[in-house]
């Protein structure tokens, strides 16, 4: 079955998409980490998962579908990406602004501990231990679904894939050597960044 009345929701989804990255790189990219903090311990090789991460998005962006033609009637397969997309990009963005307002003077770019740091498990860390990288796998996967091919998905995930996990590694390290069994804990209680997947 085909739906002929709505021809112009690609373009609308494309366009909430674009909206809800602009808020994201507005509100969370280009926001500054508390200064004034002293580290206790950094953990540098996380800034090469930062880099696979930020390649993956770009690929992402980079192996696109064209816009079907207004005279072809939408499939329900597209019209369900079409509106999953931007509802799953704004609630990314969401989740990834709480993750941050909750970590407060705690949230870095890189794995970095602070003096006096706390291990947080409030909020959207107790769903998951990452939410943040939970929030940028929603933001992939939303471009994903409103303007890129599949084969872009496969290529642009499996790059992110490995940049979270370098991430996540880098800081776990970090949090192991600090709050140990407290942390360990922490981990078998909760997932990585795929809520319900160990």
């Amino acid at each position: 079955m085909h739906f002929h009345d709505i021809a112009t929701l690609p373009l609308v989804s494309r366009a909430l998409v674009v909206v809800a990255w602009v808020w994201f790189f507005g509100a969370f990219v280009l926001r500054r980490p508390p200064r004034g903090e002293p580290e206790a311990k950094r953990d540098p090789i996380s800034g090469l998962g930062i880099l696979l991460q930020m390649v993956g998005f770009a690929l992402v962006w980079m192996i696109q579908r064209p816009l079907p033609p207004s005279t072809r009637p939408l499939a329900k397969a597209e019209i369900l990406l079409d509106v999953l997309a931007p509802l799953l990009s704004f609630a990314s963005v969401w989740l990834g602004l709480w993750a941050v307002r909750t970590l407060g003077k705690q949230w870095s770019y890189e794995a970095r501990l602070i003096r006096g740091h706390q291990l947080v498990t409030q909020g959207p860390y107790a769903w998951v231990r990452h939410p943040i990288y939970t929030a940028m796998l929603g933001k992939l996967l939303a471009s994903n679904f409103a303007f890129g091919d599949w084969l872009g998905l496969v290529v642009a995930g499996a790059v992110f894939v490995a940049g979270t996990t370098i991430r996540i590694r880098s800081e776990e390290r970090l949090l192991q050597a600090a709050f140990g069994p407290d942390y360990e804990a922490y981990a078998r209680r909760v997932p990585a960044f795929i809520p319900w997947v160990r």
